[in-house]
């Protein structure tokens, strides 16, 4: 292997270890991971699963397409849901797929990119 190539999977060594961070593994080693959100509190929590619950009714349903009258607060609180979502978007692996894009491009074209 050439010594450019080896450099540059070292360096791709370099960015997983700073960039993968969405996934972690399980501690049952079973090819498990682990995705983390973050939230305040109990009371938080159970506003997240009720409002997903409330938004899968309503979109198993859509005929009636409204929270069952049984629900006391039928609002869904779709920001809640939206940041869930957000915590759990890989924008950090984003990034370590386009270094390794410059890299590759790199070794093909025979430009140096200089990435972070």
């Amino acid at each position: 292997m050439e010594t450019d190539e080896i450099r540059k999977l070292e360096k791709i060594g370099v960015l997983s270890e700073r960039l993968l961070n969405t996934l972690k593994p399980a501690e049952d080693k079973r090819g498990m991971y682990n995705a983390e959100i973050r939230i305040y509190d109990y009371y938080e929590l159970v506003s997240i699963i009720r409002n997903l619950m409330k938004l899968c009714i309503i979109a198993l349903d859509r005929d009636s397409a409204e929270v069952p009258p049984t629900i006391q607060n039928q609002d869904i609180d779709v920001g809640l849901i939206l940041g869930v979502a957000l915590q759990l978007f890989p924008i950090d692996e984003f990034e370590l797929i386009n270094e390794i894009s410059d890299l590759y491009h790199c070794r093909k074209d025979g430009t140096l990119v200089d990435s972070k």
